[in-house]
């Protein structure tokens, strides 16, 4: 009994990591903004655009302003090329899978080579199956791709501000590379594979636009070690079955789009407050917040039945996620197979 309370204590238990004040809210407005300025010009879903850019200044570090503006510069560009390849392979179940898992590839080697800071590799690959919900239309690519890349300035500028008028609490240096080559292009590989399968299974099964399945995938293999995989999917499906009651009490209200504007700005808020303490809690936010990104005029006109697609959707990415967690934290077979790219490298 003993034992297992220890293996659950960490589900429901919260951790002392804390982002200043400041932070938090300069995250939810770099979120929410967007979705204001959109709902003023009466064009919500292009606010909404804007925000998934603006989750850009969850990749601010805490080190010198130079080094923090280039970093957020930088991964401003990965989420444009991130969702650009979504809407422009969306039209090919088979080449929009392959994409998918070509970005999370790359996308996890880069951020594991320059040892980027949770949430690491995560948001990129959230765009990237957030851009695959969009209707395939090449003539409106570039505008989507520029407003995108828009709430990323935005984001930035707001970091910039922060930066210069808020004195963080304690700078630190910029992590050296991980020279670790075999082991980052073998893991990335294995994410790549797991991702962009579970998103091709659950077209191939005729699942309607489901974005939520290579999420979850991604979500629950950003775990550090197996156990964190355990928890993480344990955290994905509670904490999304809470979520998507969450999301219906939202959309079964009569909201226009100042109010879903507030609305992702709260969310986005709570998020922020949760993510550092306690991931299930977090998730219970971040089910509402990406529907509203994906599909907030189909959740208003159905969310029940919305919901229940979104927590199976769910429950298929998490399997998916836990079965490569196991591959990528499976002693022998990885170091078997990182000995052998080794062996084929000539290293």
């Amino acid at each position: 009994m003993r034992r297992l309370w220890l293996h659950l204590t960490p589900l429901v238990s919260l951790s002392d990591k804390k982002r200043p004040w400041g932070f938090l809210v300069m995250a939810a407005l770099a979120v929410g903004i967007p979705t204001m300025v959109g709902a003023a010009v009466g064009q919500f879903s292009a606010g909404a655009l804007g925000s998934m850019g603006g989750l850009v200044i969850l990749y601010m570090p805490s080190t010198a302003i130079p080094h923090r503006m280039v970093t957020l510069a930088v991964c401003s560009f990965g989420f444009a090329a991130s969702f650009a390849f979504g809407v422009l392979t969306s039209f090919n179940p088979y080449l929009s899978a392959a994409t998918l898992g070509m970005t999370a590839f790359i996308v996890t080697v880069i951020t594991r080579f320059f040892a980027l800071p949770p949430p690491g590799s995560f948001f990129f690959i959230l765009v990237a199956c957030l851009s695959r919900t969009l209707p395939f239309d090449l003539a409106l690519a570039p505008e989507r791709v520029g407003i995108v890349l828009l709430g990323c300035m935005g984001a930035c500028l707001l970091a910039l501000g922060y930066s210069v008028f808020v004195k963080p609490q304690a700078e630190t240096a910029a992590r050296p590379p991980d020279w670790h080559i075999a082991a980052i292009v073998l893991e990335s590989g294995l994410i790549a594979v797991f991702v962009g399968g579970s998103y091709l299974f659950a077209l191939l099964i005729g699942l309607d636009n489901p974005y939520w399945v290579p999420v979850s995938c991604a979500a629950i293999m950003q775990g550090a070690t197996f156990r964190a995989v355990w928890h993480r999917k344990v955290h994905r499906i509670v904490g999304t079955a809470i979520g998507v009651g969450v999301a219906w009490a939202i959309f079964s209200l009569p909201l226009g789009p100042w109010e879903l504007a507030l609305v992702v700005t709260l969310l986005s808020f709570l998020i922020e407050i949760l993510v550092t303490r306690n991931y299930g809690l977090a998730v219970i936010f971040i089910t509402p917040l990406t529907v509203i990104f994906a599909e907030a005029a189909l959740a208003s006109a159905n969310p029940s039945h919305l919901m229940l697609v979104r927590l199976f959707d769910i429950v298929i990415g998490s399997s998916f996620g836990y079965l490569g967690g196991w591959v990528v934290h499976h002693p022998q077979l990885f170091r078997a197979l990182e000995a052998r790219l080794k062996e084929w490298r000539g290293v």
